[in-house]
């Protein structure tokens, strides 16, 4: 079974942002999927428009296909009981955290603390958008993930660019740790599963563009056995998200 472990739908927000102003509905999504094969797909929303009710109203029409991860802003006074209720009530199967968006520091123990105590308590995986910038490098994500060793962490991008090299580091240390590849370039997955082997990698098609062909391509490309693209393309998340094969 094929899974990609990130990607974004959305509907338009009527807003100038070149991506809210054009949707990408789950339809969108799903076309695209079935044009690389691509069996089910985790859907969250972007960062600058959560609606956790969104997502779980796709989840809810394509349950073989879409598996809806929730999404909070922990500076938010609700943030933990929202996780609650997308976790109790709209059954998201896991957590997007979006230091840069939303403007907080992941070594932030009072802030990120009570997010994962409610991420491990709802067993959800955490996937948290790493992008290249002091908000989130894989040494803060590692700062509070090493106290949740039975939550998995997704770290999108592979850190981004710069952080690779941090991202295999905090990867090597701690086995709850995934590093996610969209975004990233083909060497930086062929240092990664030189250094990690394939088993905590996880190919993901959030940005650029949702191409899910071309990332397909990437690990190909990537990761010559096989057996471990198998893990990579899906085994891994499937395993993490107690999926039936």
């Amino acid at each position: 079974m094929i899974i990609d472990a990130y990607n974004n739908v959305w509907q338009a927000g009527g807003t100038s942002d070149y991506l809210t102003a054009e949707s990408y509905t789950p339809e969108d999504m799903i076309r695209q999927m079935d044009l690389a094969g691509v069996d089910m797909a985790v859907g969250c929303s972007l960062g600058q428009m959560m609606d956790n009710n969104f997502i779980a109203e796709t989840m809810s029409r394509y349950p073989k296909r879409i598996i809806g991860f929730g999404q909070v802003n922990p500076r938010f006074p609700d943030a933990v009981a929202t996780i609650d209720h997308l976790s109790q009530t709209l059954k998201l199967k896991g957590l997007k955290l979006h230091p840069t968006m939303h403007g907080y520091h992941f070594a932030d123990h009072g802030l990120l603390d009570p997010i994962f105590e409610a991420a491990d308590r709802n067993k959800l995986v955490v996937l948290v958008n790493a992008l290249d910038d002091p908000f989130c490098a894989p040494l803060s994500i590692e700062e509070i993930s090493r106290g949740f060793p039975n939550t998995p962490v997704l770290i999108a991008h592979m850190g981004t660019v710069w952080n690779l090299n941090e991202a295999i580091l905090v990867a090597k240390r701690n086995p709850n740790i995934y590093l996610e590849t969209s975004g990233s370039q083909l060497l930086d997955v062929k240092l990664a599963y030189r250094s990690i082997g394939a088993s905590q990698i996880v190919m993901g098609t959030d940005w650029p563009g949702s191409d899910f062909d071309l990332e397909r391509a990437k690990i190909a490309r990537a990761i010559p056995s096989a057996e471990d693209r198998q893990l990579v393309e899906g085994g891994n998340l499937a395993r993490l998200l107690k999926l039936n094969p």
